[in-house]
């Protein structure tokens, strides 16, 4: 993927952190200044009178209009070179359209690492800082599994489900983003400070709080929203009634995301959250494909095309236009499925005798994709109804 080329220069990047860091003033009302005034040049330009009047209090047009908080902008323009941060404020290309479209979304990230996993396709994988084995396994296994299909696994770094799912999605090869509740410069908890290296070398750290920023237990609930905000999705493994899973999952329930969880023992605490969502209409999730087939048809074509191109390339076959062939060839495979007797790869591979090993294994993966076709043990295949 591309990344789109960053269009601020040092002056303005200047200007949105002075933004950032005006006292009493939260993402919503932020968002809501630039709505009026549409850069934060102008918000900085106007009176108080006009300040007010767009609706800040007389402290928090007073701070704008004295611009005392670009000393504070300069100093954090310094932490954030010393850290290798960048800035990607709302204006920016690269800012996620899924975050953009929530309620509150903040008006500047700051980031370390691959700034281009912003625009991605994003399934969130949470849950508790006290998972059981099962659940810990679970997180890795299905972030794992998603992640090789093409999709970026975030999560919040945080202990337990949320460090198995980053975990899971970088030794799969696939890419992370990690949700902070503290500035991208700190590590929390401080036993996640190896990991939180690797995801800067290979996935995206994200934060909306300032450099050096402290984990305080009120910033969580916060970050939550982007968590949700930039995923298409949220699965749940493992987590109270009452936890921050729960939150992250009605966050997603009302920034109008798919929510999935993973059921579990009915005698564990740690299984009551997702159980219950379970019972409230959440997807009950068995393997990464009762995941995808629940995602939008666009990102599921994406994440097809995707997935065959990358086949394509690691056997050395040549794609054909558009991908024509491949569509044929996944047809041909569905009409020689069935749905109670496993055929063996070899088999299939044997039974459509004109095609080569690299399309069967794309059009398998399609139709796996479409929910068509499931993978047993064995890399036996059954058609899927």
């Amino acid at each position: 993927m591309q990344t789109a080329t960053p269009t601020i220069t040092r002056e303005e990047e200047l200007y949105w952190l002075a933004l950032r860091l005006a006292p009493g003033l939260g993402a919503r009302t932020s968002g809501k200044l630039l709505e009026r005034f549409r850069t934060p040049q102008a918000i900085f330009r106007a009176s108080r009178t006009e300040l007010e009047a767009a609706g800040l209090s007389g402290a928090a047009a007073q701070t704008i209009a004295s611009g005392c908080t670009f000393e504070d902008a300069a100093s954090e323009q310094g932490k954030m070179a010393e850290a290798g941060a960048e800035l990607v404020t709302w204006s920016d290309p690269r800012y996620p359209a899924a975050l953009r479209g929530i309620f509150d979304p903040p008006v500047v990230l700051y980031v370390r690492g691959r700034t281009e996993l912003l625009r991605t396709h994003q399934v969130a994988v949470v849950g508790t800082r006290r998972p059981t084995a099962y659940g810990l396994a679970v997180a890795e296994r299905f972030s794992g599994d998603l992640a090789h299909a093409g999709l970026t696994i975030t999560s919040g770094m945080a202990r337990g489900i949320d460090t198995a799912a980053h975990r899971g999605a970088l030794a799969a090869g696939g890419q992370t983003v990690a949700v902070l509740g503290c500035g991208v410069d700190v590590v929390y908890p401080s036993e996640n400070r190896k990991l939180a290296a690797e995801i800067v070398a290979k996935g995206l750290l994200v934060s909306e709080f300032p450099m050096g920023a402290t984990a305080f237990p009120q910033n969580f609930p916060i970050r939550n929203r982007i968590i949700s905000g930039l995923s298409l999705g949220v699965l749940v493994v493992e987590g109270a009634q009452y936890s921050g899973s729960a939150i992250t999952a009605k966050l997603a329930l009302d920034q109008g995301k798919e929510l999935f969880a993973v059921p579990g023992n009915v005698t564990s605490k740690a299984s009551w959250g997702p159980n219950l969502l379970i019972k409230q209409g959440a997807r009950l999730v068995q393997d990464w494909n009762d995941v995808v087939s629940e995602l939008p048809a666009e990102s599921r074509r994406h994440l097809i095309e995707q997935g065959k191109q990358k086949i394509l390339a690691e056997t050395g076959e040549k794609p054909g236009p558009g991908g024509p062939e491949l569509d044929a060839t996944a047809r041909r495979v569905l009409e020689d499925l069935a749905v109670d007797v496993p055929i063996h790869l070899d088999n299939l591979i044997e039974k459509i005798g004109d095609t080569s090993a690299s399309e069967l294994i794309a059009a398998l993966f399609e139709l796996e994709m479409l929910g068509l076709a499931k993978q047993l043990p064995g890399k036996n295949f059954v058609k899927v109804w």
